[in-house]
């Protein structure tokens, strides 16, 4: 009987071992890091002084549980005047570090760069940045999962990231838990996005609001809200009509179109009103237009474009993006940028219908990459341990899921848009107000697509109206051009400080 009763013992007592094993060898977590520093900026003349956090911060889901660890530099004011204001702020890609903007235009420090040339290689200068809005407002430069140090941790993968939705998501929690944890509740919010930036721009200000995190501002720049706008598909008329107005003022910059006296502004609603009222209906007819106004119309998009009538007409008076890059400087040998079109490049095929490169990418990027690097492992003290990743494209598994659950509060699911998202905040949020910042020689994200998503969303005047609309005459990082840089942040000041007024 005892040794019945000693070895159910020990039965029991080894699967209480067993049980305990799966406890005791649970892998740990790697740690959030933080590395902090002290800068200084020097705007208008007058100096602020800057605590700066970067590292990574644990994010967790909505059951308190790890899922990343979320990439930021953060820079707050010393000694701060009460409820002074917080921007977030990141660039896009999808799949973009927010280096761009960091060291564009957001930071104590800015990158110099040759604008619109190409840049010898290093060493690279870095600045005083005076077009800072650092003296008005604390800045959170984030890095979404996958970009920057962000890593997902624990069960979550990087598919749970990856995603418009799941990019809505894991952002806003990010500027939640952010918030809370330096006791930011009641501060004014902003956020600030760039590119596709945007897009997750529109989706987070609702995200945030439905949760009781309401925006003083949404700060938009180089806009899309709907990819109809940017994608050229032959049965679709949209993208060609959207991309009119950008390619008319590209030919004039080169020299390519027509030149009265106008400036550019005036110029540029000269093509906007043909290409509402004559562009836009011919294409609409399709192989019903005759072959009269056909030649007509030719005649006109080469007025404008500087592209020979004859091409015109044989590409159905459509040309997408990629062929006007390579079409418009083909004689000499040259393209031009899809991000700024100001720059130009060499044309190593000058027989094929599309570019091969960007011309603004190859120009300003290594100076960007490399001067950003050395900032980030020198003055803001991050470990070289760590690698900073520009962009999420190599990591494994990377592909973007675009369903989003927005779209079906239109009804359809065949345009990828977040306009829904930013009609519904606007709607439920009589007070926040929103600035969209467009450059007229970007043709990656062109500023007609985003007048016409505005014009189509559905709100009232008096909503439509806190929509503010600002143009600059540069591409789509306008503050590499240096008045634009200066327009940009007397914009953003202004901008911030009339949504403090009550």
């Amino acid at each position: 009987m005892k040794i019945r009763l000693l070895f159910l013992f020990m039965l029991i007592s080894g699967l209480a071992i067993g049980q305990s094993k799966p406890e005791e060898s649970t892998e740990t977590l790697p740690k959030a890091q933080t590395f902090e520093s002290k800068h200084t900026v020097v705007i208008d003349g007058k100096t602020t002084n800057l605590n700066a956090k970067a590292g990574t911060f644990e994010l967790k889901d909505e059951n308190n549980k790890p899922i990343a660890l979320f990439g930021f530099t953060a820079y707050f004011k010393e000694n701060p005047e009460k409820n002074r204001p917080i921007v977030f702020a990141y660039n896009g890609g999808p799949g973009s570090s927010s280096y761009w903007l960091h060291m564009g235009i957001m930071g104590p420090k800015r990158i110099v760069v040759d604008d619109p040339n190409y840049n010898p290689a290093a060493p690279y200068e870095l600045t005083n940045n005076e077009f800072s809005i650092l003296d008005i407002a604390d800045v959170v430069m984030m890095d979404p999962v996958g970009t920057g140090l962000s890593i997902p941790i624990g069960d979550a993968t990087g598919k749970d990231f990856w995603g418009v939705d799941q990019d809505i998501r894991s952002v806003s929690l990010f500027i939640m838990q952010f918030l809370k944890a330096h006791d930011r509740l009641n501060s004014p919010k902003y956020i600030l996005g760039e590119s596709y930036g945007t897009f997750r721009n529109a989706g987070v200000m609702s995200y945030l609001l439905d949760r009781g995190y309401a925006l003083n501002g949404v700060i938009m720049v180089s806009s899309v809200f709907d990819l109809r706008t940017l994608f050229f598909v032959p049965t679709e008329d949209i993208s060609y009509i959207a991309y009119l107005p950008t390619m008319a003022a590209t030919a004039r910059y080169h020299g390519k179109a027509y030149n009265k006296e106008s400036d550019l502004e005036t110029f540029v609603q000269e093509v906007r009103e043909f290409t509402e009222n004559e562009y836009a209906p011919a294409l609409f007819k399709g192989n019903k237009l005759s072959e009269s106004d056909e030649s007509s119309l030719a005649q006109k998009l080469q007025t404008y474009t500087g592209i020979e009538a004859a091409i015109w007409k044989r590409a159905g008076l459509k040309m997408d993006a990629g062929e006007f890059f390579q079409e418009l400087l083909r004689e000499e040998e040259m393209t031009v940028g899809r991000l700024d079109s100001r720059y130009k490049g060499i044309n190593l095929d000058p027989m094929s219908m599309r570019a091969f490169t960007d011309p603004q990418s190859d120009a300003i990027s290594p100076a960007y990459t490399m001067g950003f690097l050395d900032y980030f492992h020198g003055a803001l003290g991050v470990s070289k341990e760590l690698n900073y990743s520009t962009s999420a494209y190599s990591k494994e598994g990377f592909k973007w899921d675009w369903s989003h659950r927005g779209n079906q509060y239109w009804g359809t699911d065949g345009a990828v848009t977040t306009l829904p998202d930013m009609a519904d905040a606007m709607s439920k949020d009589p007070n926040v107000k929103v600035l969209i910042m467009n450059g007229y020689y970007d043709l990656a994200t062109v500023f007609y697509g985003v007048e016409h998503s505005i014009s189509h969303l559905g709100l009232p005047k008096s909503a439509s109206d806190r929509i503010i609309m600002t143009y600059y005459e540069a591409g789509h990082m306008m503050y590499t051009d240096l008045p634009s840089a200066k327009l940009f942040r007397e914009d953003v000041k202004k901008f911030i400080e009339d949504t403090l007024r009550k």
